[in-house]
């Protein structure tokens, strides 16, 4: 119901139609005044509501595709509210935005396994003989953190790709793409860890994020 409900809600709002509800209010006037894509809207909820059955990502590639139409979309949508609308900046945004659902997916994965949910790629887990079962539990084998290490790997490479793309990208996209600093901060704290996905540093706020961020933002890169 709230699927369909945010769906008839961007339709009217492209209607200039707007629901009487704060959110889609607002919503309604950065469309007006950024001329921003309907399609980025219906992606997000498309595949927000195709993931609401709570099922593990049976690979890796589902789980890209999770990230691409959702975090992705959202930074295509960042970047239209910057006025940028640049191949280049696309590109980038799209291996963000996966690198992004990619870190999402780890860093839930302790509160998800509290919960008897393992949202992590099946096909990585067969690969290294791991069960559902042994996150439930909380293992902390090596082929536990083998899984943990290829899928935090994959994160790390599509940072990469976007990072080679940094001299073609226009510089006024790159507040949107400070989201990388805690990306880097998290899978930087999870190599120190030995990619021990259930150890208590990794649920803990870092408190230099702001001094990065300043840092990345007065560099002018992401």
């Amino acid at each position: 119901m709230r699927m369909q409900f945010w769906r008839e809600a961007v339709e009217d709002i492209y209607c200039d139609n707007p629901p009487h509800q704060p959110v889609a209010t607002e919503l309604w006037r950065a469309v007006k005044r950024h001329n921003l894509t309907k399609m980025w809207f219906m992606k997000i909820i498309d595949e927000r509501e195709k993931n609401l059955d709570d099922r593990a990502y049976r690979n890796i590639q589902e789980l890209e595709t999770y990230a691409e139409n959702t975090q992705s979309a959202l930074l295509y949508l960042i970047l239209e509210t910057l006025g940028v609308r640049d191949i280049h900046a696309d590109h980038a945004a799209s291996h963000i935005g996966k690198a992004q659902g990619i870190v999402t997916c780890l860093r839930a994965t302790p509160y998800h396994s509290a919960r008897q949910k393992v949202f992590l790629p099946m096909d990585i887990c067969m690969l290294h003989g791991v069960s559902q079962e042994d996150f439930i539990r909380g293992k902390q084998e090596k082929n536990v953190r083998d899984v943990i290490y290829d899928i935090a790997s994959q994160a790390h490479i599509h940072l990469e790709h976007a990072r080679s793309f940094r001299k073609k990208v226009p510089v006024k996209a790159y507040p949107a793409f400070f989201c990388t600093v805690a990306l880097d901060d998290y899978l930087y704290n999870m190599r120190k860890v030995d990619f021990n996905i259930f150890h208590p540093s990794l649920q803990k706020k870092s408190t230099l994020l702001p001094l990065h961020l300043y840092v990345r933002s007065w560099k002018k890169t992401y």
